[in-house]
């Protein structure tokens, strides 16, 4: 399709090419007190015209940023600096082909295959706030004024990609990772970053071919890889098709192995095929490992709905079914590593991704989760949000905050409160888009009032276009 009808760049999808601070912003309602922290965003926002196969993946990424602190609100946003960012911006224009294209193997510009953008999700460890990419290398930003550091690669340790999903263990301090790698030789690596970021061990998995491995889990001994059958057919990019292929006659296969283990020790399981994208959380209950997670019956790898995979002879009733069958829905997996045996079952009917949950109870027995609610769409336009649902596993029940008419957003995060005496005692944050009134906003809501109006919402100086993966830094970090 044109630039002009790729639905990944009109709307509050389309890139904003300005970079700007603002304090003392305008809120309705009454920020917290105890609320001392920093909301992150980031997305893709290419700052030159793509070419006409641009997917949303491709784009530069961009950090929009809120910081928190005493009932007051400021913001800003930068790209993050990377080398092809700088390349491109000297160049004045797109030097690199993207994600539904073929590398330019013949002459790469400047030697490099692709274009690390940093575009899709943020991580906190060590006192360092990296900008992740799953196909390269972290980008080190500082805080609160989100200027690019650079590449992060711990003095030459990190020797493969690296997830945007790594875990942080909220105990140990420990940050586990893994590179994925579908043109192979070795497809797969699992890593451990020490808590002050000194060592990094990383050793080969061995699995059958070449997936799109988007996010993983760990439990308090354990790390799950989930080997997925969306598979890597790079020639489907000759005949215009992404070069990722959800082959539904595989199975879905998950290895468990110890944290601190390696392929020898990884025991795998089998189930019926599907793919997901986000996990929420996993933990140890005796012999069993449990999993929760957002399942999807298969995936066309966040393609406009109704993209070319559809055949154009389908009835609009069928590309339907096909899209909400690529929508997740919140799952839960046993693996017993005693009986080999593994159990599913579904948790619930509404179509939800993007899940977290409390920072600190990652990798350990959590009952309550958060979960962007899918809108309807019409096919051929991009999935939005309307909603934030939240899961009390304990109670096998759910809430959801709607956002209201006209209103969407993006993923939404946990802030705990300073002095929490529950796990839900705190807030959920999301930047969101009034699509009537034309503004962009941050609410605040009660984590414990859910079906409640926001508590505050910052009114925000300029569009903020719909992107991936959020994270909350708290006051505490900065220390």
């Amino acid at each position: 399709m044109s630039v002009a009808e790729n639905p990944f760049l009109s709307g509050n999808f389309a890139p904003v090419h300005d970079e700007v601070f603002a304090d003392e912003l305008r809120v309705i309602g009454k920020l917290p007190e105890a609320l001392h922290g920093m909301f992150l965003r980031t997305g893709p926002n290419p700052q030159f015209e793509p070419g006409d196969k641009y997917h949303w993946f491709d784009g530069d990424g961009m950090l929009h940023g809120v910081l928190l602190e005493g009932g007051k609100a400021s913001y800003r946003n930068r790209w993050v600096r990377t080398v092809g960012f700088g390349h491109e911006r000297e160049a004045g224009r797109k030097l690199w082909s993207g994600f539904g294209e073929m590398p330019q193997f013949d002459d790469p510009p400047h030697g490099l295959l692709r274009k690390n953008v940093a575009n899709t999700a943020l991580v906190h460890h060590d006192g360092s706030l990296l900008a992740l990419w799953e196909a390269g290398e972290p980008h080190e930003i500082s805080l609160p004024d989100l200027e690019t550091i650079g590449p992060r690669t711990w003095d030459g340790q990190l020797t493969c990609p690296f997830t945007a999903h790594p875990k942080v263990d909220p105990e140990t301090g420990e940050m586990m990772f893994f590179g994925y790698n579908p043109m192979g030789p070795e497809h797969l690596h699992y890593g451990v970053v020490s808590a002050d970021g000194q060592t990094v061990r990383i050793v080969p998995i061995e699995i059958p071919r070449g997936v799109m491995m988007h996010d993983f889990a760990i439990t308090a001994n354990h790390t799950i890889f989930l080997d997925l059958p969306l598979v890597f057919e790079p020639m489907r990019i000759m005949q215009g098709e992404l070069p990722f292929h959800f082959n539904g006659e595989l199975p879905s296969r998950y290895g468990i192995v110890p944290r601190h283990g390696d392929n020898s020790d990884v025991r795998w399981f089998e189930g019926p095929p599907c793919y997901m994208f986000h996990t929420l959380n996993a933990w140890d209950d005796g012999d069993e490992v449990v999993l929760l997670g957002c399942r999807t019956e298969t995936t066309s790898i966040a393609a406009p709905p109704g993209h070319s995979s559809q055949d154009g002879g389908h009835s609009h009733d069928v590309v339907l079914a096909q899209e909400d069958a690529e929508l997740g829905r919140m799952h839960e997996w046993r693996f017993n590593l005693a009986t080999g045996e593994l159990k599913e079952r579904h948790i619930d009917d509404a179509p939800t991704d993007f899940p977290r949950l409390h920072a600190g109870h990652i990798g350990r027995s959590s009952n309550f989760g958060y979960a962007a609610r899918f809108c309807p769409t019409l096919p051929g336009t991009p999935p939005i949000f309307d909603g934030v649902v939240k899961y009390d596993y304990e109670k096998d029940s759910s809430v959801t905050h709607q956002f209201g008419e006209g209103r969407f957003a993006g993923e939404a995060v946990f802030a705990p409160h300073p002095d929490a005496s529950a796990e839900d005692h705190g807030w959920v944050i999301t930047i969101l888009r009034d699509e009537r009134e034309e503004q962009s906003e941050l609410i605040v809501v009660d984590a414990q009032n859910m079906d409640q109006d926001p508590v505050a919402r910052v009114l925000l100086p300029q569009r903020v276009p719909y992107g991936f993966h959020a994270e909350w830094v708290g006051g505490e970090q900065f220390a």
